[in-house]
């Protein structure tokens, strides 16, 4: 029995089935590779779903957390963490924001969005206004709460009932989002660029759009990037690329390169209706987590990354693309730096899977959307490569007669 074997059975025996697990089990990283227990490597264009945006083990994000590690690993919130203080200064430096709230995932900093952007509608213009209007096709969590924002049925199911106080609306579209908002309407949130939902990028000016109708009916508007934020689509933050500011946004995933970490950042006028006792999260912001933060957002600011972002993700851009022209069962292939999507006319679980067997490591989103996120390190060689093996693996689908 291989070791992968061993280590997939006795998953079986003891974990909760709550994913759909490949026939992995990873072992080692470094950069844009991975290596499971026998050895084998893998490019990796899926990047912990777009955690690892240093790639793996990157030397500041491991230096950092093991200089911490041998210092204090955890203090409680009731006291004054430095660490911490220092992530808050640098992010709001780095953003429109002036405060910030620290948890431990993306769904967390989502909850503490919503509680604020209600809690200030209260406060400012009495009650029976605390709706949220969302996107179709959106996700902004697992919570109840979470699920309940999100914008896929899928998601739901099972889970009923929902928390009220959400509406959705087809993404991109502002005159749907004209019509949902009622007096009971308090905020707007949205992912600049949906990831889960199939790389939907919205067109040029739906962003200001939606901006402008907030303004003028007093609404709040939280950009939730989670996904898209800390690099990913060639700007430090996705809302950058139109200038269009929010008055709330979420982050996690890449923030601290690997360790969970998730924040909400907004106004100092804002945050004053969040005070003492109304909010908490007993790890979020410990002294460990923000040392990893600290480093691997200094490092994707000051060090090439986001160029690095914005010409390798125009050049894989441009080969997936090319690879367009060459399959006709490739309906489109959209994105923004190094989050990108290939929309296919058939179902893409099977393609994954055979690229995973060639050593490529993607993921499928929506059903047919193939989602390409590489750390923002990756090469125009590795890009090659991977290409290379996409080549192949779409090329058997092609024999086999798939058309559009």
């Amino acid at each position: 029995m291989s070791r992968t074997q061993n280590w997939i059975e006795r998953a079986d025996q003891s974990v909760m089935k709550t994913y759909g697990r490949y026939p992995i089990v990873a072992d080692r990283g470094e950069g844009c590779r991975l290596w499971d227990v026998d050895g084998k490597v893998y490019l990796d264009f899926l990047a912990g779903v777009a955690v690892n945006n240093l790639g793996h083990c990157h030397p500041k994000v491991v230096a950092a957390l093991q200089d911490q590690a041998g210092r204090l690993l955890h203090c409680s919130n009731f006291y004054h963490i430095p660490q911490q203080v220092e992530l808050a200064e640098w992010l709001c430096q780095k953003s429109f924001a002036e405060r910030v709230f620290f948890c431990n995932s993306g769904a967390e900093a989502n909850e503490a969005a919503m509680k604020l952007a209600r809690k200030q509608s209260l406060e400012k213009y009495g009650e029976n206004r605390f709706e949220i209007i969302t996107a179709l096709a959106s996700f902004h969590g697992r919570t109840i709460g979470a699920i309940s924002a999100t914008g896929q049925d899928k998601v739901r199911t099972g889970f009923d009932p929902m928390v009220p106080g959400f509406r959705h609306v087809p993404f991109a579209d502002t005159a749907a989002l004209r019509k949902e908002v009622t007096p009971q309407v308090c905020a707007i949130m949205l992912e600049p660029v949906q990831g889960e939902g199939g790389v939907n990028v919205p067109p040029p000016g739906y962003l200001k759009a939606v901006r402008e109708l907030c303004d003028e009916n007093h609404l709040l508007l939280i950009y939730d990037e989670v996904q898209v934020g800390c690099g990913r689509t060639g700007n430090l933050w996705a809302y950058q690329r139109e200038g269009v500011v929010p008055d709330i946004m979420t982050l996690a995933k890449a923030l601290a390169g690997g360790p969970p970490i998730g924040a909400m950042l907004t106004t100092e006028d804002l945050a004053s209706h969040l005070g003492p006792g109304t909010h908490g999260s007993t790890f979020g912001g410990n002294p460990l987590v923000c040392s990893a933060a600290l480093a691997a957002m200094r490092a994707i600011a000051d060090d090439g990354v986001l160029d690095n972002c914005r010409t390798t993700g125009a050049y894989l851009m441009q080969q997936l693309v090319q690879l367009q022209a060459k399959y006709d069962f490739i309906k489109e292939v959209r994105g923004r730096g190094l989050i990108i999507g290939m929309e296919l006319a058939i179902e893409g679980g099977d393609l994954v899977k055979a690229a995973m067997e060639r050593g490529l490591l993607i993921n499928c989103t929506v059903g047919n959307v193939l989602r390409f996120v590489p750390p923002l390190i990756v090469t125009k060689d590795e890009v090659d490569q991977a290409v290379a093996i996409l080549d192949d693996v779409l090329a058997g689908v092609s024999a086999a007669g798939v058309t559009k």
